[in-house]
């Protein structure tokens, strides 16, 4: 029911305060939500950015690695081991809970490999070719990692958004709307119960001029 559709009655007016204790009681929770999410957004940040800096200088020695075994066995020594992989790395997704938002999870699977795994064997190959796939194994593990924690950041931005509009919606329309609207029936009240008191008084007042009369 709108709030102008609400008559200046006692039964409204318990409406009206039933309305606005639920109101404040959803603003004060979505706003220790709000607190909360955006201490756990400033924590996800800072895991993101040290996990992007790992990532750098993991990708930069994979290059580094690649090249090295790429001179010493030959690009097509190099491109030979890496068909030999048989089982192609992935990941599985999952989630967890932090007041309310679902966050991605993400295990890596068949990223770190045995050499028996690798499928290129040992006898054919020299150590440059294990360093190298190590080092990209290395790359992958932080790529899932850093796809973990960048999409924590971003489903927590977008649902701090939502909270947050949610809580202005709460905090400038539907409580002071609520407010105006509690203040005008119990001023309508009042006035009314005025009125009557002074109808009343004036059969009063009436009453006793025939008494005295009679």
């Amino acid at each position: 029911m709108p709030v102008d559709d609400i008559k200046p009655t006692r039964s409204g007016l318990l409406l009206v305060r039933r309305r606005m204790a639920l109101a404040e009681r959803i603003h004060r929770l979505l706003s220790m939500k709000l607190d909360g999410m955006m201490l756990e957004l400033v924590k996800l940040t800072d895991q993101t950015a040290l996990k992007r800096r790992e990532l750098n200088e993991k990708y930069g020695r994979a290059r580094e690695m690649v090249a090295v075994a790429a001179m010493m066995e030959g690009a097509t020594g190099v491109l030979l081991a890496a068909l030999s992989v048989e089982t192609s790395p992935t990941y599985t997704t999952g989630h967890r809970n932090a007041f309310g938002v679902r966050l991605p999870e993400l295990e890596p699977v068949m990223v770190k490999k045995t050499l028996d795994q690798r499928g290129y064997g040992i006898l054919g190959t020299s150590s440059v070719i294990d360093d190298a796939a190590d080092a990209y194994e290395d790359l992958l593990e932080a790529i899932i990692a850093s796809a973990e924690l960048e999409g924590g950041v971003k489903q927590l931005l977008d649902d701090i958004e939502r909270t947050r509009r949610r809580v202005n919606a709460l905090e400038f329309r539907i409580i002071p709307e609520l407010t105006e609207a509690r203040r005008f029936i119990e001023n309508q009240r009042d006035e009314m119960e005025r009125q009557e008191w002074t109808r009343l008084r004036r059969i009063k007042k009436i009453k006793a001029k025939r008494a005295r009369k009679f």
